[in-house]
């Protein structure tokens, strides 16, 4: 199909072809004619290929016409390119058809499929190639080899971008392309020796111009750049580089900050579990309770994940350093790896005794609350009992009372004396309750005290007046009876008197009626008592029921309780074990070398889904464990496991899959980069094993050191050293598969060294020993132009310039010990 177009662009591919020629000093006036006896095409290969052709027949006859573009044609054919009707017999009858075509099979294996840009094909590497260079220019859009170029600014756009002298680009205009496409293609010819091949008439009047030709003419502009290519091929690696340490040093910066912030927070949570401060309230206690348990809930989880988050970005970055052969990386002061987990470790020492702590002084303070409670009834019993005894105590009744009425005083004193001694059993009840309140540092003991001493104080008055009445009514008893006495002796003596006397008995008679109504009084105050006693035992009668319902409270709440402890063992109880069966399965898929590396992986993936789908059931758990905490439930006899160890068990589940997984992803990074074979791998790893005695994934320093003398390493005290410094450079202690793949195959990773990154920036720098920040902006993206130019130190050498940068300890410091 593209043929009548070549017809009519013979001229364009007679210009190409001269272009080649005349490296051989030689060109052709026809492309039909000058070909047919093969010399001039063999020629033309020859110069194209580099490479010498058989020699040629020099005789003048068809036959060594035909034997001479055979050669040429079996040439063609052994760079693997088919010649699908191409005869050399057309070739040598001047078949025009046949010939444009062979020619153009010529430019697009030798001017164009050597193209290649980034391993794409010859077409598609070429339009790429045109698409980066000409990215710069805004009014520039190539999408094709045809419409694409119609403005000429694309051509103009190449020949800029590469020499910028040769062309005023700001001068052209996108409706003037006549003048654009003359511009480039005389620019072109003059200066960068491509002939025009090309006619700014036949562009401009096509719709479409034709695809082959300006393929050939922008391969011919591709291969005039070719030493500009080199520039690009250096800085393609300069970037890479660059890109390497910029992700790197993101990545050490997302470490500190990470380690920071984690330490931070340690530092203040620690002092908050360590205040062990109690409230004085049940409520307030309870609250604590409650922040510690959002604390364990919804602020302690993340920080866990930061951790082992953090853990995996030190190990995957230190991966990295190794396969881009690059130092290890050494954390600030303090922010080390074993710093966090040291940090981590005091974290939960303070953890560990604080919910006890908490659950004790709960324990502590609903026993302060009964025993204060109970301070409060029997005080108040006593107090509502003493009202009014002292007054009682302090009447001088005894003063005008006749002999009986002391004797009913006595007898209702000695009645008080026993209920006061009664009461003694209280007093002391009280007392020794407000003792333990003390020794309990019940918040309110102040006033408990103050009350208590006041019922001391007042029941020692109380014994005391007590004394002193029953002292006075005993006197005055002795005093009546001595005058009772004096009185019959008087009777004795005093004859005249007994008139009087019997006056005096009759009087008796009277008091002794008087009497009798008092023994009527007095029954009536025994029935009054009876009644009271009635009435208490009516008030017992109503308590009795209210302690019963009491009691069946109590009972159905212990049952409530015993509910709750089952209900959370019989799921602890499922949960436990399972954590720690998946715990050892993981294990066990890290050591085991079952399938591939991505096998391991996507088996690992389901196990993460599969934990993390359990999470539910934690959550239901830990509600359980909030109802037992709420019922003050402190022992449960159904189950080993507590909330913590499941907390605990859960969190090291999660970090412990993370930690895997991530491991695997390393080894993975580190085969691809070092091209380990499967086989290799398993051989690695079964040495591994084998040296890796407790089975636990990690070989510690004397099993590393056995497995190396048992692979023939000749080792003293220093080499071992230098060995650990290579495989454990932040001192852990340990040796990690991943760190034992990357020794065990240490020389095999093909990275780029700082003599290549070195030789990339010469040239940049066009040879010179020194580059200008310039001569970086035009070279390479702007963001690492800027990296390069604030990192460069000036350059000092005799030949230096004002501004001159030194690359070449900028390189080593890539690759060496060096705050980059």
């Amino acid at each position: 199909s593209f043929i009548p177009v070549w017809l009519k662009q013979k001229k364009k591919l007679l210009t190409w072809c001269n272009s080649h020629l005349r490296k051989a000093g030689t060109q052709i006036e026809n492309i039909e004619e000058d070909f047919r006896d093969g010399l001039k095409l063999m020629l033309l290969l020859e110069v194209i290929s580099g490479e010498r052709l058989a020699k040629p027949e020099r005789g003048k006859m068809r036959v060594h016409k035909i034997s001479n573009v055979n050669k040429a044609l079996d040439f063609i054919a052994s760079k693997g390119v088919k010649l699908v009707s191409i005869g050399a017999e057309e070739i040598v009858d001047g078949n025009a058809k046949m010939t444009l075509g062979m020619i153009w099979t010529i430019i697009l294996r030798f001017a164009i499929q050597d193209i290649s840009v980034e391993e794409t094909s010859a077409k598609e590497g070429l339009l790429l190639w045109c698409q980066r260079k000409t990215a710069p220019y805004k009014n520039v859009n190539i999408q094709n080899f045809h419409i694409s170029w119609k403005d000429g600014l694309g051509f103009c756009a190449l020949i800029h971008r590469h020499r910028p002298e040769l062309i005023d680009y700001g001068k052209l205009r996108k409706d003037d392309p006549m003048t654009n496409l003359n511009t480039a293609f005389d620019v072109a010819e003059k200066y960068l020796d491509i002939p025009k091949m090309l006619d700014a008439e036949d562009i401009v009047g096509t719709a479409r111009p034709d695809e082959k030709a300006i393929m050939t003419y922008v391969s011919s502009f591709y291969h005039a750049f070719s030493g500009a290519q080199k520039a690009e091929t250096a800085a393609n690696r300069i970037c890479k580089v660059l890109a390497v340490n910029q992700e790197n040093e993101q990545l050490m910066e997302d470490y500190e900050k990470l380690a920071s912030d984690l330490l931070e927070w340690i530092r203040r949570t620690i002092p908050w579990l360590e205040n062990r401060m109690p409230e004085n309230t049940m409520q307030a206690m309870q609250q604590k309770l409650e922040d510690f348990r959002d604390y364990r809930r919804l602020h302690k989880p993340p920080k866990v994940q930061e951790k082992c988050q953090l853990e995996i970005n030190f190990n995957t970055l230190q991966t990295k350093l190794r396969l881009s052969n690059r130092p290890a990386f050494m954390p600030s002061e303090g922010k080390m790896v074993s710093d966090i987990n040291n940090a981590w470790g005091n974290l939960e020492g303070a953890e560990k005794g604080y919910e006890e702590w908490l659950l004790n002084e709960i324990r502590r303070l609903e026993r302060l609350d009964h025993l204060a409670e109970k301070f409060r009834q029997k005080a108040a019993i006593h107090e509502a009992w003493t009202e009014g005894k002292e007054d009682m105590l302090q009447k001088r009744d005894y003063e005008t009372a006749s002999l009986s009425e002391i004797k009913a005083l006595l007898k209702k004193h000695e009645a008080f004396e026993s209920d006061l001694a009664a009461h003694q059993d209280r007093v002391e009840q009280i007392a020794a309750i407000a003792q333990e309140l003390n020794e309990l540092d019940y918040y309110d003991s102040p006033s408990v005290n103050a009350r208590c001493q006041r019922i001391c104080d007042q029941w020692d008055a109380l014994g005391g007046l007590t004394q002193k009445r029953s002292e006075a009514l005993q006197r005055t008893e002795k005093l009546l009876e001595t005058i009772d006495q004096l009185y019959l002796e008087f009777a004795k003596r005093a004859a005249p008197f007994n008139n009087w006397m019997e006056g005096a008995m009759e009087d008796l008679q009277d008091t002794f009626i008087v009497h009798t109504i008092e023994e009527i009084q007095k029954e009536r105050k025994k029935e009054r008592k009876k009644a009271c006693e009635g009435n208490k035992s009516k008030n017992v009668r109503q308590l009795v029921p209210q302690r019963d319902q009491a009691l069946i409270e109590e009972h159905a709440r212990q049952q409530n309780n015993e509910r709750l402890r089952r209900q959370f063992a019989n799921q602890a109880n499922v949960i436990g074990p399972w954590i720690q069966t998946k715990m050892e399965e993981i294990g066990r898929i890290s050591i085991e070398m079952h399938g591939t590396l991505e096998d391991q992986l996507t088996h690992l993936r389901q196990y993460e889904k599969s934990i993390v789908n359990y999470k539910p059931k934690i959550d239901q758990l830990e509600g359980d464990h909030q109802l037992i905490q709420e019922a003050l439930i402190f022992d449960n006899k159904h189950t080993n496991y507590t909330m913590e160890h499941i907390r605990v068990g859960w969190e090291q589940l999660l970090t412990t899959i993370a930690r895997t997984i991530n491991e695997i992803e390393n080894q993975i990074l580190t085969r691809d980069a070092k091209g380990i074979s499967q086989e290799q791998l398993n051989e690695f790893r079964a040495s591994f094993n084998h040296f890796d005695r407790k089975r636990t994934g990690i070989m510690d320093p004397e099993d590393f050191k056995t497995c190396l003398i048992s692979m023939g390493y000749n080792l003293g005290e220093n080499e071992f050293s230098r060995i650990m410094s290579i495989v454990d450079p932040n001192r852990m202690g340990l040796v990690t598969f991943q760190a034992f793949i990357d020794f065990m195959s240490r020389e095999t990773a093909d990275t780029d060294t700082a003599d290549q990154v070195m030789a990339s920036f010469k040239v940049l720098a066009g040879d010179k020993n020194y580059i200008l920040a310039d001569e970086l902006r035009r070279e390479l993206p702007p963001d690492q132009a800027e990296y390069c130019i604030a990192r460069m130190a000036p350059y000092t050498g005799p030949d230096g310039v004002p501004g001159a940068l030194d690359y070449m300890s900028f390189s080593t410091a890539l690759y060496g010990e060096s705050d980059l």
